[in-house]
């Protein structure tokens, strides 16, 4: 833990057991109650139950967050309290509890490090390498960065597909995490599939799935793709720096704050994980020195749209059209270079 900040940090690690159990009942009821009255509309109107699985996505990236702090063994104070609490939301979530914790620990360690990047995060490429990346490396980058692959298909990739297999890097405990999920998942999905029937019971979860995945990445993506973010190579990188620099406090507004658990408070996450997600405003509010971060808003958010690739001269993230702007310039340079003035004298 950075000492600057170690009293602030350490005042607000404290999990609470009622406010998790309360957080734990007014998502996962919820949540419960929607996936029967989908149940009972299915014979009325396919629309409406599309409506209400919509309204389970968004309940989903709260279970989600909720798995997350599981993760990090902050919601309970009891570590088996949140080995339990957070298998169930992996379930849930589609998502292995020991291997995603085990890759999630590297994104933290990693944050804002330009040679340790891949792991837990959303890659992106430096100018250079993309200048000097073959054609169809090019050509694959621009599809995975595109907003409809990256927020619309990639989720559902990555938590349907993905997920079921384990890291060739991951630990035997970790692998064996994402077979019992998978277990799990074949039987839920053979259970649900019977109640529901098959084709309807895969529609409403990809619109769930689809709907929560979405938005988790986008509150990811925006949290870590900014103006002023912290990108370092590894022997100038600092922890405390990738923290408050390198995650935003993302400004939501109260509905939207409390359906993604609090995690627009990215800075106060990443400086300390063991600060559970009720507490995390908590933590900002106690010290003048958080307003400093980064604050984005809803709409000065979709600015990070734009951007693609990370310049190590500028030290900014940039779209295509640093990339068109920089290869103007080399043409023009050429051009220059190329013409001899008509008094003779030599210009090279």
């Amino acid at each position: 833990m950075n000492t600057e900040f170690k009293a602030v940090l350490e005042a607000h690690q404290n999990a609470s057991t009622k406010r998790a159990l309360w957080q734990l009942a007014n998502t996962l009821v919820p949540y419960l109650l929607l996936w029967i009255a989908m149940y009972w509309t299915l014979q009325v109107s396919l629309w409406l139950t599309g409506l209400l699985a919509i309204l389970s996505g968004t309940l989903l990236v709260r279970i989600f967050i909720i798995f997350h702090d599981c993760t990090h063994g902050s919601y309970f104070r009891s570590r088996r309290a949140n080995d339990i609490v957070g298998r169930i939301a992996g379930a849930l979530t589609f998502s292995p509890y020991q291997h995603w914790r085990w890759e999630h620990a590297i994104h933290h360690g990693s944050a804002g490090n330009l040679d340790r990047r891949g792991t837990g995060d959303i890659w992106t490429m430096t100018v250079q390498e993309y200048l000097s990346a073959p054609r169809p490396r090019r050509l694959q980058y621009r599809m995975t960065r595109n907003p409809l692959v990256l927020f619309v298909l990639a989720p559902l990739f990555v938590f349907v597909i993905k997920q079921r297999f384990a890291s060739a890097n991951a630990p035997r405990r970790q692998r064996h995490s994402v077979w019992w999920l998978n277990l799990t998942l074949l039987i839920s999905t053979t259970l649900l599939s019977s109640i529901f029937g098959l084709l309807p019971y895969l529609l409403i979860q990809a619109i769930v799935i689809t709907v929560a995945g979405s938005a988790g990445l986008w509150f990811f993506y925006v949290q870590h793709q900014f103006q002023g973010v912290y990108w370092e190579r590894d022997d100038q990188w600092d922890y405390t720096a990738a923290a408050l620099r390198g995650s935003s406090y993302y400004k939501l507004p109260k509905v939207l704050q409390w359906i993604s658990g609090n995690i627009g408070f990215h800075h106060i996450h990443h400086l300390s994980p063991r600060i559970p997600n009720y507490n995390l405003q908590r933590c900002h509010d106690s010290d003048p020195r958080f307003a400093e971060v980064t604050s984005l808003s809803l709409w000065s958010s979709l600015k990070s749209l734009q951007f693609r690739f990370w310049d190590e001269q500028t030290k900014a993230l940039v779209g295509y059209a640093h990339l068109r702007s920089l290869a103007a310039g080399a043409s023009t340079a050429n051009k220059l270079g190329s013409v001899r003035p008509a008094t003779g004298i030599n210009t090279e």
